[in-house]
């Protein structure tokens, strides 16, 4: 169970899609995330990799630790 605020705005969005369409406000809320999860995973994954980045490496260095430097 889960309670949630929205915007007056996206209220009544929510309402009028629920209205339009027969199904319930839940049913879209729970679509909607069931949709977009993967998304914003790999996005907060992404930016935790983008933060933890190390600093870029040379060509030189780049070889050396594939072992391509001979």
């Amino acid at each position: 169970m889960m309670s949630i605020r929205l915007s007056d705005e996206m209220e009544r969005r929510l309402s009028d899609l629920a209205a339009r369409t027969g199904r319930t406000k839940a049913y879209h809320v729970v679509e909607l995330i069931e949709e977009h999860i993967d998304d914003l995973e790999d996005r907060y994954l992404a930016e935790a990799r983008l933060e933890k980045r190390r600093p870029p490496l040379s060509g030189e260095q780049l070889r050396k630790n594939l072992g391509l430097d001979r």
